[in-house]
């Protein structure tokens, strides 16, 4: 599925997503132009889903970080997901198994914001039957990289 230099531009990728074509070729040793075909290729199939910034959350306001697990009574089918997930605040929402049904990553300005939070927006969803909320004291790691198979493996995917 994924051949080494594959491998090569989604790590170089996933550790600068603004790096050029040019120094990718370099570091590669492949044409620019190769490239640009392997970087289309995996956007097209979906392994690169976009490119975007990563924002220190304390800069913006938004220092304070707590995961949110949902018990819910909700339908087969129902779309509580994706409300959870357009809630102010939401930066991930897991479908989970054990005895809740979802864990709700969420960011806000203080204590108060998620009080706020919790009661005015978590409280208004009526298949919300309880809520347990975890506030991080602090972040050891935080990371969107994904640690890729290697090249050798006979399945494309590798054994994690």
């Amino acid at each position: 599925m994924f051949d080494e230099r594959d491998l090569q531009i989604l790590n170089l990728l996933q550790s600068d997503g603004r790096r050029s074509h040019s120094e990718i070729a370099r570091a590669v040793g492949i044409a620019p132009s190769a490239v640009l075909e392997r970087v289309r290729k995996l956007e097209r199939r979906g392994v690169i889903r976009g490119y975007a910034a990563h924002l220190d959350p304390a800069s913006i306001g938004q220092a304070m970080l707590a995961f949110v697990f949902v018990q819910a009574d909700e339908p087969p089918g129902g779309d509580l997901g994706a409300r959870l997930a357009g809630l102010p605040g939401v930066q991930e929402v897991h479908h989970v198994a054990g005895e809740d049904c979802y864990m709700v990553k969420v960011r806000c300005a203080s204590t108060e914001a998620l009080g706020r939070l919790l009661k005015e927006h978590f409280g208004a969803l009526t298949e919300v039957r309880r809520t347990r909320t975890t506030v991080a004291l602090g972040t050891v790691k935080e990371s969107t990289a994904l640690r890729l198979p290697e090249p050798s493996s006979e399945n494309g995917h590798g054994d994690l």
